[in-house]
């Protein structure tokens, strides 16, 4: 997902709701946050969302909060 519409989600809804989204992505196959794509595309950038949204929940910048969100993307595959 581009960063730009990746920011244009975490500024429209909260981290509960993007968490509702992806339960209710997983659940029905459909979302309350208007993302439609291949449903693992979807549920990829709503659970990236939510994690940008709850580090800015915290204090972090966008910017701050993206760079955290690809460290721990690179931990999971193990390049870092």
């Amino acid at each position: 997902m581009d960063t730009k519409a990746l920011k244009k989600l975490i500024e429209k809804y909260g981290a509960a709701q993007l968490e509702t989204c992806i339960q209710q992505q997983l659940d029905k196959g459909e979302n309350a946050c208007e993302l439609v794509d291949k449903e693992d595309v979807v549920i990829a950038a709503l659970s990236e969302a939510g994690v940008v949204r709850e580090l800015m929940d915290q204090g972090m910048t966008f910017a701050e909060a993206l760079r955290e969100l690809g460290l721990r993307i690179r931990k999971v595959y193990g390049k870092e």
